[in-house]
């Protein structure tokens, strides 16, 4: 049989310096979650299929890590914590009666294409708060103090409204298929695509226009007055109203300079349904960030409640902070003491002196000549 020395495509060792790295940036990031009051929660590796099922909106079929358990129940690799962590949350709290904050730090797994370059296993943090349906601006504060505690100095974080694009389709009566493509479009920032869609369709002028300017619609707090000026939409209207909301309450924690908006941005999983955002800085082409409220995600585990939460992809965010040339402490290499079997009490003793001391202590024992 071969001998495999290699991982297999899409995942990788850490190891060294890089790995002490990623745990003190780890740790750091824990200090945020901690600061803002959220308990930690682990969540298991694997979950029946049900929990990231089509109806619940996650990672697309095709992209699972799928196997079976002896009883022939069809089980998932996890590939969101989102779903799991209200799952948990379903079962043990009560969302309904109590504002519910939770913190985790795990591993998800997803089947990408090997065309696309992204790793299938990655290290995500993050945070959900269940029960809440108003607490956007302390999420995007926290998303902001986070990247700050990874020592970023350069970054944004880009906030869209889901709700502002949805009002715009009931008024639409498009199908599902029309639906779906005009959201792609709009999502890749295809503006040529979205006008042939748009102008095929027997839509009111005005609605077409909104349409068209969608993919256009990013940039500073000015967007949110363009935004309100292209619809009457009472629901639509509302949703501009929350960020302007939300931006006056950044203000008060000073991070209001790190946000953008984007009426452009409309995520490829289904179960948002208010704002969300993503987190971009320099080295990676991919959010270190991602987040945005899901009010009817808990219904599916039979405990409806307002939430909201992000996830923070720690290996991009290590991949930028190297790239960005910024440093973060490695772990102290250890004292090494070695010995030979005449002193090995000796070496022993003075090794457990320096521990309790706080020094790290590595003992070796000298080759002997035979």
């Amino acid at each position: 049989m071969q001998r495999i020395f290699h991982t297999p495509e899409g995942v990788r060792d850490i190891y060294n310096g890089e790995c002490s790295q990623k745990h003190h940036l780890q740790t750091e990031i824990r200090k945020v979650f901690d600061s803002y009051g959220y308990e930690e929660i682990e969540t298991p590796s694997f979950e029946y299929f049900e929990v990231f099922s089509r109806e619940v909106g996650t990672i697309p079929s095709k992209d699972l890590y799928k196997f079976f358990d002896r009883e022939g129940n069809t089980l998932v690799l996890r590939p969101d914590f989102t779903p799991s962590v209200s799952r948990a949350c379903a079962t043990y709290f009560n969302p309904e009666h109590q504002v519910i904050t939770l913190s985790y730090t795990g591993n998800t797994f997803i089947n990408n294409s090997s065309y696309q370059g992204r790793l299938k296993e990655t290290t995500q943090m993050g945070v959900e708060r269940i029960g809440d349906d108003s607490a956007e601006a302390e999420l995007l504060a926290m998303t902001v103090e986070c990247l700050l505690k990874a020592g970023l100095k350069e970054f944004q974080v880009s906030v869209g409204q889901v709700d502002y694009f949805k009002s715009l389709l009931q008024d639409a009566n498009l199908d599902i298929e029309e639906e779906e493509n005009l959201r792609s479009l709009i999502s890749q920032k295809n503006y040529f695509g979205v006008e042939d869609l748009v102008r095929s369709q027997n839509i009111p002028e005005s609605l077409e226009k909104a349409f068209l300017e969608l993919p256009h619609l990013f940039g500073s707090s000015e967007i949110l007055q363009k935004a309100r000026s292209l619809t009457d939409n009472i629901c639509a209207i509302k949703a501009v109203e929350r960020l302007e909301e939300i931006y006056e309450i950044l203000k008060i924690y000073g991070y209001e300079k790190y946000v953008s908006f984007d009426f452009g941005m409309l995520s490829k999983f289904q179960y948002y349904t208010g704002i969300i955002f993503q987190a971009y800085t320099y080295g990676t082409g991919e959010p270190v960030v991602k987040g945005g409220r899901y009010n009817n995600l808990l219904k599916h585990f039979g405990k409806p409640a307002a939430s909201i939460g992000f996830g923070i992809t720690v290996d991009n965010l290590l991949m930028a902070l190297s790239r960005q040339k910024i440093s973060l402490p490695e772990k102290k290499a250890p004292v090494i003491l070695t010995y030979t079997e005449a002193n090995r009490r000796e070496a022993i003793l003075e090794a457990q002196k320096l521990r309790n001391e706080g020094t790290a202590v590595a003992l070796r024992r000298e080759k002997e000549d035979c």
